[in-house]
């Protein structure tokens, strides 16, 4: 995890830096400026496109009664795209192009379908808490070995201590 953060937030600027400037150097200070102001408008019209799209999937998958999962990750993709735009630089411009394009991302797609049917990542939990009462309700998916199980819940509002009764 330590070293993925050194590439993310030191390797990948630099890298990004020195492509900006290889770039200045053959088109211009100026040129260079404008090109990414350029991509990053194309960037964000396509994502807005793609996202919308993804959008009216997720809603006709619903619709028909069926789990949108590839439509749900295809929303993730983009949102990741949308984050390597924010950036300026032309690597992660590129990246996020390719996570924009439809055929491109299904390839990206397809990795991190399989690791959820694999059951690869840790925990699920979903909410629910009343601005009343204070009490909070969790089901919990606990990797191997963790004690929980799919749809087990665990009130942990505190009313099943002993010796402490109900309001009402």
């Amino acid at each position: 995890m330590g070293l993925a953060l050194l590439v993310l937030f030191v390797v990948a600027p630099l890298v990004e830096l020195y492509v900006i400037i290889q770039v200045a150097q053959v088109i211009g200070g100026w040129q260079t400026i404008t090109l990414l102001v350029i991509e990053s408008a194309i960037g964000a019209w396509l994502l807005k496109r793609q996202g919308l799209s993804v959008l009216g999937r997720i809603s006709q998958a619903l619709e028909a009664g069926r789990i949108p999962d590839r439509e749900l990750v295809d929303g993730l993709l983009l949102v990741v795209a949308g984050a390597l735009m924010l950036a300026p630089g032309f690597v992660g411009d590129l990246l996020a192009f390719l996570l924009i394009i439809p055929p491109t991302r299904a390839v990206a797609r397809i990795p991190i379908i399989k690791r959820f049917k694999r059951g690869g990542f840790g925990s699920f939990s979903a909410f629910s808490a009343s601005s009343t009462g204070g009490r909070w309700v969790g089901t919990f998916t606990a990797s191997a070995g963790g004690g929980f199980t799919n749809g087990d819940v665990i009130d942990t509002s505190g009313h099943d201590r002993p010796g402490r009764s109900l309001p009402g």
